[in-house]
């Protein structure tokens, strides 16, 4: 070989591996192409004709500006049996991590134009993979649901997918927030992942969630009944209690989910963001808000925008159990969790339906050091036989379980009645309310003065002349002498009795003293929960 030979092959190499990183680099952004946009343009047409987002804009919406980072957008089915054009990128899921309002977060988005987003291993791996993710840096993670269930071609396949789905989901429980959302169908087994998390958000008219659908149980068991009416959003927000949220739409939805991780933890062993401090409401108007009479309502909802800043505050469940109320707040720029008795609703008795919500938030609270606010108004248990039935007895003592479990800092305030077992379930004393506040209006007995009278003197009533003017005055007297928060406050049951419009100073003093709270418990694999 000359030298001129050698010259020009060693010319030509650097022009073959330039050559050769073009093509690479060609088929990167070829591919990449493809994972971005892996529906078809009709698919991505009726998505939108029905009034709904692609995955890929519903994570853009979620997290800030530029912060999302794709992982795993190339994946895809593993079958060899399968056409290049029947194993899309991304095999019908985004997934990634980004920010909302700075803080990190982890998510996956269902694509509802690929196979209907419908599980496969590619698909249900890539969501075990994001999971692993948060587990990892402690971070929430949000799981954007809207898939048809199971990929049947796939066989056991995806179920066993689902299995390890379901399992990181209780892996995660109480260690980082997990968020659901629901933007489309989520049918059949995919149904019981959001119902594992700590939150669902639904959207009116487009979300439906159910195990078993209409056509199968019209097949199954004759029974007609249509997808709004058996598992719609508005089903699961009112009655069902399976949903937290019902959004009029999908940008609503996603509003919801970042006010909701701005009050809570990155996890369990972090505190929940603080904020500056916002302004005191106008506290004065507590000072005449319960009426003269008992049996008259008012609105508990006036208390609540009296003790937190700025009057504002984030509801769970608004419309599931309206009798009691469970909410996300700040005292000065620090989250708590409210839960009140609304005496607009069923006087503020406890149910099934309340007493399980409630439960379930103070639970929440306490697995991500969220203090826990409780404001009482209960007259006692909604009597009745189909709530004995049904199990008022069990689903009562889960609020109580939860209370008593609970190791973040409780502080309580008795506003009017407080009567019989209710009273010791609601954030008592006796299930270690660090700090007990009662308004001069407290009511704590075993029973209201009426109901009382009448047990305890009955015969002396029966016998007497004037059974109205003696029943008068013995309901007096018991008022006087039973139905008051200062026996109670005698005994060391309740702490202070406070004027009503120093309900937010009384709360945020005892949170600031209680901020180092340190609590063990005696040790013990798991306490058994009434389920």
């Amino acid at each position: 070989m000359t030298d001129d030979q050698a010259i020009g092959e060693r010319t030509a190499e650097p022009v073959a591996d330039r050559r050769r990183a073009a093509a690479k680099l060609a088929e990167f952004h070829e591919r990449a192409a493809r994972s971005r946009s892996p529906g078809t343009p009709q698919a991505i047409a009726r998505q939108r004709s029905r009034g709904k987002k692609t995955a890929r804009e519903r994570v853009e919406l979620l997290l800030d500006p530029g912060s999302f980072v794709e992982v795993d957008a190339l994946a895809r089915n593993h079958s060899a049996e399968l056409e290049s054009a029947d194993r899309p990128y991304g095999d019908g899921v985004i997934i990634g991590h980004g920010t909302v309002d700075g803080r990190p977060l982890a998510v996956f988005a269902q694509d509802f134009t690929v196979f209907g987003g419908t599980l496969g291993k590619a698909h249900g791996e890539k969501i075990c993979k994001i999971l692993d993710l948060a587990a990892k840096v402690g971070c929430p993670v949000v799981g954007i649901n809207d898939g048809a269930g199971g990929r049947i071609q796939e066989g056991v396949v995806a179920q066993a997918l689902y299995g390890e789905i379901f399992f990181r989901n209780v892996r995660l429980s109480g260690v980082v927030p997990q968020i659901s959302m629901i933007m489309g169908p989520c049918a059949g087994g995919a149904a019981y992942s959001p119902a594992l998390t700590d939150f669902v958000v639904m959207v009116d008219k487009r979300s439906h969630m159910f195990v078993t659908g209409p056509d199968v149980l019209s097949v199954a068991m004759g029974e007609r009944v249509g997808l709004e009416e058996l598992g719609g959003a508005r089903v699961h927000n009112t009655r069902s209690g399976n949903a937290h949220y019902l959004a009029t739409d999908e940008q609503d939805a996603i509003d919801y989910v970042r006010q909701l991780l701005s009050y809570l933890p990155d996890n369990n062993h972090d505190a929940p963001p603080a904020y500056a401090a916002g302004s005191d409401p106008d506290g004065t108007v507590l000072d005449s808000l319960v009426p003269g009479s008992r049996s008259r309502p008012y609105d508990m909802y006036t208390v609540l925008n009296a003790i937190v800043d700025d009057g504002e505050f984030l509801e769970v469940q608004p419309l599931f159990a309206p009798n009691i109320i469970c909410a996300l707040g700040r005292i000065d720029g620090n989250s708590v969790g409210i839960v009140a008795n609304q005496p607009m609703e069923l006087a503020g008795c406890l149910d099934i339906d309340a007493s399980e919500k409630a439960a379930r938030f103070v639970r929440t609270c306490d697995a991500f050091n969220i203090p826990i606010v409780t404001l009482v108004d209960v007259p006692g248990f909604l009597p009745g036989s189909e709530q004995e039935w049904n199990g008022i007895i069990r689903r009562g003592a889960k609020l109580l379980y939860a209370y008593a479990e609970a190791t973040v800092p409780k502080i309580t305030t008795i506003i009017r009645k407080a009567y019989g077992g209710a009273y010791v379930v609601m954030g008592s004393k006796h299930l270690r309310a660090d700090l007990c506040f009662a308004w001069p209006t407290a009511e704590i007995a075993v029973m209201g003065a009426e109901a009382a009278v009448n047990i305890l003197h009955r015969e002396q009533l029966g016998a007497a002349e004037d059974p109205a003017g003696i029943r008068a005055k013995l309901i007096d007297e018991y008022d006087k002498t039973h139905c008051t928060p200062y026996r109670a406050a005698e005994r060391g049951y309740v702490d202070a009795v406070i004027a009503p419009s120093d309900t937010r100073k009384s709360i945020a003093d005892a949170l600031r003293i209680m901020n180092n709270k340190r609590e063990t418990s005696l040790p013990k694999r798991h306490g058994n929960i009434p389920l």
